[in-house]
């Protein structure tokens, strides 16, 4: 058999699986639904957003062994970043942009406050 997986890939894989589903419900609707009545895209949305809580929820039970609830955090909102900029400019056709590096670096700043050695600052 396979060796399992660190506590950590599988917490990653599972929030990036998760993200795609969040990003779809909260954004698609935009453009796949746009001259439907609002109830009918929040029906699909949580739907969409149904099988997104069944990644999300044992993803983070996963990685709360591993990370502390700020690193969890921060984490989730790198690969949501990471999943949102491929699905502005491939699905919705949204202009790059500038503001998405900026975006990222701060990112980048956020992920070292919450993973560098405990005890510091």
């Amino acid at each position: 058999m396979f060796p399992a997986l660190p506590p950590m890939a599988i917490t990653i894989g599972l929030l990036i699986l998760s993200n795609i589903f969040m990003t779809f419900a909260w954004y698609a609707h935009l453009r796949n639904l746009a001259d439907k009545p609002w109830w009918i895209a929040a029906l699909v949305s949580w739907g969409i957003a149904l099988a997104e809580y069944l990644l999300q929820v044992p993803a983070n039970r996963v990685g709360y062994t591993v990370l502390t609830l700020p690193q969890l955090k921060i984490l989730q909102e790198v690969i949501t970043l990471s999943v949102f900029v491929p699905f502005a400019l491939i699905y919705m056709k949204e202009p790059l942009r500038l503001d998405f590096l900026w975006a990222g670096l701060c990112l980048v700043g956020a992920v070292y406050f919450m993973f560098r050695q405990p005890g510091i600052g």
